[in-house]
This record gives structure tokens, C-alpha cells and sequence, in this order.
């Protein structure tokens, strides 16, 4: 039995075509999207650019306003000039505040806040806070600046610069709260740092999709779901909007790498100003990449939510289902590719400069597996959904399939690329993608311990990048995308070579570090990714919450608490920056942000973490039996594909 053949049996049904003529990816989904949508194009020169309209109006003024301080400081009423807010009339899609809602949603907050003592066993009943709290919370925390957002650190502290931080835990909170950003009076993102010693903001004042991902997941944990809903439904409005540069479109679905609440004048009358949105597709971030990691972000998000508020209503919301398959119609459309793994350019994830990382690298395609289980866990069981489904599992097994077989190494399989022979030309050959033995560097026959293993970093035709991608392993971790037993060797080789993955300061995104002509060849002599520094080699706090996770998840939570009491020894003296240098990470990144969001959300979640394991199940996606199953057959059927035209009962219209 053919190979292909063996996995329908399991499955059912033929690959479908993605065509646009399918209902499940009918491009007139995007019309379904939330009413609260405006659009309005303001022209300057031959530029235009579109703002996701607040109806608060702000009109001008000089008064001053007393507001309270946030975080876990004391009250006290700090003078800011600032517009006054005279009328904020949002049309929120279903009250995007969850707490107001009119349709319900609202009262679930209060009503199951008493019925429930806990959340999936997660969230204590008395965590949540009912409605009179959450109100009086709101009132407390939101400070606003002229664009909607909470004072700039400095602003804060010079008011109270005596307060006393009880614990690193503590401070960690505050600045995370600092960080809010809101937008018609509700919370809707943190920035990503809040440097007051750089002068130079460039984009570190937006509110990044993938920045926002482990901020998201330690408000949860808490209990605070309002910001989250927020955002997750905000930046689906954003989603449907037209991308443009230099006259070129992506596909529909692709989701903001960023985005500013900005405030503007309404219709030109520059006494009467409004708040706006202000996206970035990447046609403004530095190399205009487009941002593949972030709808697939926003799908494990969305899941989240879900699993830890109970609130199920969101993800079953028409515009919400219409968006998850927007995301996937643009990830599983056909292509050129012979591969199930997703092709990207090189900066189109976490590492978002030039890093050699274009093809398939690891990172995305672990995103992506995770975001097609959790995709298919919230998809409404309807017609429209049936051929997407079916498309979904077939691309669950093929991709899982690949990357356990093709991308592991360990002792073993680098003893089997040393013998491999090259230029074989058969269906059934062993070096199927003609990689060339000399390719296996040095430095990892010295490296890989006896014990252990992991996922390389990207696979093309006679190309294996060796290199240990941090990220990108341990997701595969969390989402089962590896093994059992290549989950445990992943955590194996962390454990063995610890003094190069951690060190002074977890986690080095990457190992090792482009050096010499390879780095002046690979990143074109970028000067922020010079050797151990930001991406290249370079150790990232933030890593922290999905070291944590993985750990969890096998049942080896140790690991993870000797990092981050590691981490404790100086972060907070180091003033949370964004990632550290040198092998060791001795020093501070050379251009790295203090006060960096995810630096510090990346610590409070694995702190929670650490202190209620079973709170992971809201990240942790298992393997079904079937898939199992369709893997199993893959790896018994004849690996001979039959050759002939492929039959099919299912008629395109091309």
C-alpha cells in the first residue's frame, strides 16, 4: 500500500484543492467580520494610510487632570497635561470589554464568576473578581496619555520614587501594568519597552502580536481576561484591512506584525480629535518582512482564552470563526512546494532580521502545527468547515510525519548523514534530499551529547541548518509536533549542555553564534546580529515562559526552576532588558531596551507556572489517536509513491 494511500485510509477522503471556489475559503468570508470596522483613508502626498476608528472624541485643551497612580504603588495623584476626553461612544463589536455586553457576554464575567469554583481546574473561583471589583480595578489602573496610552515609566516612578518592591515578583507586575495600553478606555495591549534611557523609540512603543502572546497568558493566569478579549478582537478588525506595498497585496489573513493607538484629528477639524489604530504589516518594519508567526500566535491565544476563562463565546463569534480560517486559507493554500512545511523568507518570525533562516525554519513550522490543532479544537462543526477540516488533518499528519522524520538528529542520525551517498536518483532512495556529508560542521560532532537530541533549525534541498533553535524546539515540545521520546531528548540535551544554553542567563535563542565569513556572508555584516549578540547566539529572558511550559509538560518542572532562579540573581538589577551578550551572557545586549514587556511577562508566567502546573494545559495541545494512527501507517506503508494521475470524486471549478 502506497504511503499516501495509507494515511486516507486512516483519515478519509482526498486532499482537497484549495480553491477560491470552495465555501470555506470564500474571500466573501471578510465581509462577515465585526461591525464595529471603520475605515477611513487620510491623504497626504500620494501615501494613504487606513485608521481603525474610536468615535471618542478628544477636543483640545490645557487643563490639567489628577489621575491615580498603577501597579502595585500606592495611590496618589500625579498632574498630567493631556487632552480631556470628553465622550468616548465606541461601537465595540459585542462590547469588546466583555463586561458590558449586551448580548450576554458581559454577565457571564459575574454570573459564572459565583457558579464556578474553578476554570478547567485552573483558575480559582476566588481569583475571579466580580463586576463592582473589576470596575473599581479599571478606574484605579487606566492612566492615559494624549494617544491612549499609560504614562511612560519615568513618569510613574518620579511620583513615588520611595515605594518599596516587596519582590522581583512584585516589580514585575508594576511594570507590566505600566505597560497597558488603552484605547476608548479599555485596555487593549502592552507596548513593548519602556526605555527611559533611549532616545531613539523606533517601533518599541507598539503593541506587537507576538510581544503581546506571553503578557496575554500571565493576565489570564491571573484572572484578567478583559485585555486579552481586547486585543484578540481588535486585531482581528485589523486583519480584513487591504495591505499595500509598492503596488503588491498579500493574502487575506495575514495579521499585523504591530500596532499604535494614535490620536488624530476628526475629519480635518483640528479641534476635535479621535483615537485611531494604526497598523504595520511589515510594509514599515526594518527589511518590510511580512509577519507569518503572527495569526498563528493569535489562533494559540484565542484557544487560550478560551481554556482559561471559560468564555467560549468568543472563539464561537462569526467574525472570530471567519478570521481562524482566513489564517488558515492563506497557510494551506497550494503551492509550488513539494513539502508539507510552510516556505517563509528569512526574518519572518521571532528572528526578524536577515539570520540565514529562510525556507522552512523550525520555529514557524512548530507554530504552525500548534496553531492547526488548536484551529481545529474552536472550528465550528458546520458544512462551510468540512473540506477545511479534512484539508487541516491531512496537513497535521504530512507535517508531523516530516519534521519527526527528516529534521531529528542525535549520535545516531549524524552517523547516518556521515555515510550517507549522494546523487541517488530513486523514489525509495535514503538521502532524499541529497544532503552532502561534509555539511556536518565540527563543532557538532564535538557538541552533541551521547544523550539527547533535537530538531534542526531548517531543511531544503542539500541543506541542513544544524543549529540548535531554542524556540523552535521547545514548541515542538508543547504541541507534540515531537515525540515522546524527542520531547525527554530535547530536555536531555538542555539539561547537558547547560553552560552553552543557559549559562549566566537563559535562553540562548540560538547555538551557535554565525562567526567570521559565515556571519559576514549569512547576515550581510548586520551589525546588531554580530556573534552572540540579539539573534545570533544572543539570550533572551523572555524564553523563560516556553522553557517552563515544555518542562511541564514532561513532567520535569525542574529544569525550568533552576532557570529562572538563575534569572532571578540579576534581572531585576539589570533592569529586565530585552537580551544579553556574549557566550555566558555576561553582559547586557549592546542595543538592548530596558524595561522590555516580554522580558518581564516572560518571567511572571513561568513564575505562575512554576507555582500551579497544571495552569499549562492552556498552552499544551496533545496528539489525538488518529493522527497517531495515520503516523503509524506512514512510517509501515512501502515509501514507493504510485505514479499515475491522482483520481478524485470532488469536481473544481478553475
Amino acid at each position: 500500500m502506497g504511503t499516501c494511500d495509507a494515511v486516507l485510509q486512516v483519515l478519509g477522503g482526498v486532499v482537497p484543492r484549495l480553491s477560491l471556489s470552495e465555501k470555506c475559503f470564500s474571500i466573501s468570508d471578510s465581509n462577515l467580520l465585526s461591525k464595529s470596522l471603520f475605515t477611513h483613508r487620510k491623504k497626504k502626498g500620494s501615501k494613504h494610510m487606513q485608521f481603525l476608528h474610536c468615535s471618542s472624541m478628544l477636543r483640545s485643551s490645557s487643563n490639567n487632570r489628577c489621575v491615580l497612580g498603577i501597579g502595585r504603588a500606592p495611590r496618589i495623584n500625579i498632574s498630567v497635561n493631556r487632552s480631556a476626553v470628553t465622550s468616548c461612544n465606541c461601537q465595540q463589536a459585542e462590547s469588546l470589554s466583555g463586561i458590558t455586553s449586551e448580548n450576554g457576554n458581559g454577565t457571564w464575567y459575574v454570573d459564572n464568576a459565583r457558579k464556578l469554583s474553578t476554570i478547567n481546574g485552573l483558575v480559582k473561583g476566588t481569583d475571579i473578581l466580580d463586576f463592582d471589583k473589576v470596575r473599581e480595578s479599571k478606574e484605579e489602573n487606566e492612566v492615559f496619555t494624549s494617544n491612549g496610552n499609560a504614562p511612560a515609566v519615568e513618569t510613574v516612578r518620579d511620583a513615588f520614587p520611595n515605594v518599596c518592591v516587596d519582590s522581583i515578583e512584585d516589580e514585575a507586575w508594576e511594570l507590566l501594568r505600566e505597560s497597558m495600553v488603552y484605547y476608548c478606555g479599555s485596555p487593549i495591549g502592552t507596548i513593548a519597552a519602556q526605555d527611559p534611557t533611549s532616545s531613539n523609540v523606533l517601533n518599541y512603543d507598539q503593541i506587537f502580536i507576538r510581544d503581546f502572546i506571553p503578557s496575554g497568558i500571565a493576565f489570564l493566569l491571573k484572572g484578567e481576561y478583559d485585555i486579552v478579549r481586547n486585543f484578540i478582537l481588535h486585531t482581528l478588525q485589523l486583519q480584513s484591512w487591504e495591505k499595500t506595498m509598492d503596488c503588491h497585496s498579500p493574502g487575506q489573513g495575514l495579521m499585523p506584525a504591530s500596532f499604535k493607538v494614535r490620536t488624530v484629528p476628526l475629519d480635518g477639524d483640528e479641534s476635535t480629535m479621535e483615537e485611531v489604530l494604526d497598523p504595520d504589516f511589515g510594509e514599515a518594519a526594518i527589511g518590510r518582512v511580512a509577519p507569518v508567526d503572527s495569526g498563528l500566535w493569535w489562533i494559540i491565544l484565542l484557544r487560550a482564552y478560551g481554556k482559561c476563562s471559560g468564555d467560549l463565546s468568543v472563539q464561537e463569534r462569526i467574525d472570530v470563526q471567519t478570521g481562524i480560517k482566513m489564517i488558515l486559507r492563506l497557510c494551506l493554500a497550494d503551492g509550488f512546494d513539494m513539502f508539507p512545511t510552510l516556505l517563509v523568507t528569512d526574518g519572518s518570525c521571532m528572528i526578524d532580521r536577515r539570520m540565514g533562516i529562510h525556507g522552512h525554519p523550525l520555529e514557524i513550522q512548530s507554530l504552525f502545527y500548534s496553531a492547526l490543532l488548536c484551529a481545529r479544537e474552536m472550528l465550528a462543526p458546520e458544512d462551510g468547515s468540512a473540506d477545511l477540516i479534512q484539508a487541516l488533518n491531512n496537513r497535521l499528519v504530512a507535517l508531523s510525519f516530516h519534521i519527526r522524520e527528516y529534521y531529528w538528529i542525535d549520535m545516531k542520525k549524524i552517523n547516518e548523514i556521515y555515510r550517507y551517498k549522494t546523487e541517488e536518483y530513486s523514489y525509495d532512495a535514503v538521502n532524499k534530499f541529497n544532503i552532502y556529508p561534509d555539511q556536518i560542521s565540527p563543532w557538532l560532532v564535538e557538541w552533541m551529547p551521547n544523550k539527547g537530541g533535537y530538531l534542526i533549525g531548517n531543511l531544503q534541498p542539500a541543506h541542513m541548518d544544524f543549529r540548535f533553535f531554542s524556540l523552535g524546539n521547545l514548541w515542538s515540545v508543547v504541541s507534540s509536533l515531537a515525540t515522546v521520546d524527542q520531547s525527554h531528548a530535547i530536555l536531555d540535551l538542555i539539561e547537558a549542555k547547560w553552560a552553552d544554553l543557559v549559562a549566566d542567563m537563559p535562553l540562548k535563542i540560538c547555538y551557535p553564534a554565525l562567526e567570521g565569513q559565515e556571519w559576514q556572508i549569512i547576515t550581510g555584516c548586520d551589525p546588531k546580529n554580530t556573534p552572540w549578540s540579539y539573534h545570533n547566539g544572543g539570550s533572551w529572558p523572555t524564553l523563560l515562559w516556553q522553557l517552563t511550559v515544555a518542562c511541564i509538560k514532561m513532567n520535569r518542572p525542574e529544569i525550568a526552576a533552576k532557570a529562572v532562579e538563575i534569572a532571578e540573581k540579576r534581572i531585576s538589577k539589570d533592569k529586565w532588558p530585552e537580551y544579553y551578550d556574549t557566550k555566558r551572557a555576561r553582559f547586557i545586549g549592546k542595543q538592548a531596551r530596558f524595561f522590555q514587556t516580554w522580558s518581564v511577562a516572560g518571567y511572571l508566567v513561568a513564575k505562575q507556572l512554576l507555582a500551579n502546573p497544571n495552569a499549562a494545559k492552556i498552552l499544551i495541545t496533545e496528539e489525538d489517536s488518529d493522527l497517531v494512527n495515520a503516523f503509524s501507517c506512514m512510517i509501515s506503508a512501502n515509501p514507493r509513491r504510485k505514479r499515475g494521475p491522482k483520481r478524485s470524486t470532488q469536481t473544481y471549478i478553475v
